[in-house]
C-alpha cells in the first residue's frame, strides 16, 4: 500500500475527517487523484431530488459539462424552481436544462412519468437517484409502503426498471444511487424489509433504507451487466443540505466546522456520470472518487444471502402493484 492509499484509508476510517471537507481537500492534493470526467455534449442525464442540495449541485455539474439535464421534482413548481436555480448557476458552453415532474413515492406517478419520458426521448446516459426523505414519525406512501423505504428503495428500483430501455439504448450508460455513510451501522432486517415490526426512529430507518438501496444497487448491477448499463452507489459524506438542517439540526451544528457544501457532496456523482472509470466496473460503492468497502468489520457485516434475496423479491412484488 502506497502513501496515497494509506492516507486515503486513514481518512476514510476516521469518518470525521474523511466525511467532512478536510478529507476531500486532502484527497484532492494526493498523487493519483482521479482526473475530472469528459465533456458530455449530446448525452442525457436525469436527476431526482434536483430542487435543492446535492441534486441541484449535481444538475449544475452535469449541465456545465454540456449534458442535457432533466431536473426531476415532485411538482411542476418545484421542477421549474430546480431548472431556474440550475440555469442561473451556468455560463458558457452549458447543456440545456429541462423539467421533469414525478412523485417518486407513488408507483402511479413514476409509471406515468417513465412512460412519457420513454415516448419523448431515445436515450438516457445517466440516471441519478438522489431523492430522499426522513419523516419524524412513521408514514406511508400512497401505495401503503413505509415512506422512507418507498423513496430510497422502491423508487430507484422502479425508475431503473422502467427506464432500462433508454439506458440500454445509450450504453455504456450509468446509474448512480446516492446512499449514506450511515448505512455502515445498519443491517437489513430479516423477514421485515420495511422495518414495520421495529420501533421507528427517523435516523435509524433512513440509514437502514440506504443500506437496502446499496444492496439493490449491487443486484441491479449484475442484472444489467450484459446490457452495458453500469450501476453504482456513492455516499457524499457530511453535506450541508436543507434536509440536514431540517432533520438533523444538532448534527449540523456539531459538524459545522467541517461539513461540506452541496457542490463538494455532488463531486463524485458528476464524476461517476462522466469519467471512464465508472464504465470499467459496476456494482461498486464510491466516496470521493474511490471505491469503498460496502461493510466494515466494526459494523454488522455483509447481510445474509437469503435476506438480500428477500429484499429483491419484496421490492419486485411492490413494483408490480
Amino acid at each position: 500500500m502506497n502513501v496515497t492509499q494509506v492516507v486515503d484509508t486513514v481518512l476514510d476510517r476516521s469518518v470525521a475527517l474523511g466525511y467532512g471537507r478536510p478529507g476531500l481537500r486532502v484527497r484532492r492534493r494526493l498523487p493519483g487523484w482521479p482526473a475530472d470526467g469528459d465533456r458530455m455534449d449530446g448525452r442525457v442525464v436525469l436527476v431526482t431530488g434536483a430542487a435543492s442540495g446535492i441534486g441541484l449541485a449535481a444538475s449544475v455539474g452535469f449541465a456545465r459539462l454540456g449534458a442535457e439535464v432533466h431536473v426531476l421534482a415532485r411538482s411542476e413548481a418545484r421542477a421549474q424552481e430546480a431548472a431556474h436555480r440550475t440555469r442561473e448557476r451556468l455560463s458558457g458552453a452549458a447543456g440545456p436544462v429541462r423539467t421533469a415532474v414525478c412523485d417518486v413515492s407513488s408507483l402511479a406517478s413514476m409509471r406515468d412519468f417513465a412512460r412519457r419520458f420513454r415516448e419523448e426521448l431515445q436515450r438516457l446516459d445517466v440516471l441519478v437517484n438522489n431523492a430522499g426523505v426522513m419523516p419524524e414519525t412513521r408514514r406511508h406512501s400512497p401505495d401503503g409502503v413505509e415512506l422512507t423505504f418507498a423513496t430510497h428503495v422502491l423508487a430507484p428500483w422502479v425508475l431503473i426498471d422502467e427506464l432500462t430501455p433508454l439506458l440500454a439504448a445509450a450504453a455504456p450508460s450509468r446509474v448512480v444511487n446516492v446512499v449514506s455513510g450511515g448505512q455502515y451501522g445498519q443491517a437489513l432486517p430479516a423477514g421485515d424489509p420495511e422495518s414495520e415490526r421495529d420501533e421507528y426512529g427517523p435516523k435509524k430507518i433512513y440509514a437502514r433504507t440506504k443500506r437496502a438501496e446499496l444492496v439493490i444497487t449491487e443486484q441491479w448491477a449484475e442484472r444489467l451487466r450484459a446490457q452495458d448499463v453500469h450501476v453504482h452507489a456513492m455516499h457524499p459524506g457530511w453535506v450541508d443540505t436543507k434536509g440536514v438542517r431540517t432533520w438533523m439540526p444538532v448534527f449540523r451544528a456539531a459538524t459545522r466546522p467541517v461539513i461540506r457544501d452541496p457542490g463538494e457532496g455532488a463531486d463524485t456523482i458528476v464524476w461517476l456520470g462522466s469519467a471512464d472509470e465508472a464504465i470499467r466496473t459496476t456494482g461498486l460503492f464510491w466516496h470521493d472518487r474511490r471505491p469503498r468497502p460496502p461493510t466494515y468489520a466494526a459494523g454488522p457485516g455483509r447481510d445474509a444471502d437469503a435476506t438480500r434475496t428477500q429484499l429483491w423479491q419484496h421490492v419486485a412484488e411492490l413494483a408490480r402493484r
